[in-house]
């Protein structure tokens, strides 16, 4: 068995129950660290923790919403009180508009921005000062590869992925000489919820979908969860103490081409 990195640290995850989120909480709790799992929905939050619980692990669920200070006050508070630090935190949440700058509503793009960059925000407004007092910490945004180039048909979501990505740099910058690093995960497409529901919106068979987003991604297949979960506690490992500021890609080879 390897070595575990995390035993005893405070790590949060938000959307931390489906996909992305699900599969580095659960990394991150084999690896030996106190989880807090962030999540809008109380449903998925139970399970999934009914889920660990059967493996014999115990995350803290804290139900809340990112985009909203209160909330995020709330849920820093409740997982420092819990754990005593906050070591690690992912910043995962995020959701999917597709449409040209023509179809996608106003709502829909203050939505998409308000999770997708907003939420990143308040979650790292509120936990660097704790870093700052503990003298160190950890924070790693996912971003995607369609943060670092342009798609057709996701004006809003690649815009707000592209803030991600920036958002992370000036982070790094703003406190690398206070022992806080921060990156970014750029995934490609992974085999989550979010791909089910690409599929739906184009009205495609999943299995259709998938064959054709294989064919975009050089190494021929979609990506799994924990691969990306994998990429997110390397760089928030003590492996990855000289790196900070990067956009980590996870994305089966999709930007070098």
């Amino acid at each position: 068995m390897s070595r575990k990195r995390f035993v005893g640290k405070g790590v949060v995850v938000t959307g931390g129950a489906s996909g992305i989120g699900k599969a580095t909480a659960e990394r991150f709790l084999e690896e030996g660290a106190k989880v807090a799992i962030v999540d809008l929905s109380r449903k998925n939050g139970e399970a999934t923790v009914k889920e660990f619980e059967k493996k014999g692990y115990h995350p803290v669920l804290l139900i809340g919403d990112v985009t909203n200070a209160k909330d995020v006050k709330r849920m820093v508070k409740e997982a420092r009180t819990r754990f005593g630090s906050i070591d690690v935190v992912f910043n995962n949440a995020g959701i999917l508009v597709e449409g040209t700058i023509e179809k996608v509503s106003e709502e829909d793009w203050d939505r998409i921005m308000s999770v997708n960059v907003k939420g990143p925000f308040l979650m790292s407004k509120e936990i660097i000062p704790i870093m700052l007092k503990q003298k160190k910490g950890v924070i790693v945004n996912n971003a995607s590869c369609s943060g670092l180039v342009g798609d057709r048909n996701a004006i809003a979501y690649n815009t707000s992925k592209g803030a991600v990505v920036l958002m992370t740099k000036c982070l790094a910058l703003d406190y690398c000489t206070e022992n806080i690093r921060v990156n970014c995960v750029c995934p490609g497409e992974i085999d989550t919820p979010m791909f089910r529901q690409e599929a739906k919106a184009r009205n495609m068979p999943v299995e259709k979908y998938r064959k054709q987003l294989c064919e975009y991604h050089p190494i021929g297949r979609l990506g799994e969860p924990v691969e990306v979960a994998n990429a997110v506690l390397f760089l928030a490992s003590d492996e990855a103490s000289f790196i900070t500021g990067t956009a980590f890609s996870v994305d089966g080879g999709y930007t070098c081409q």
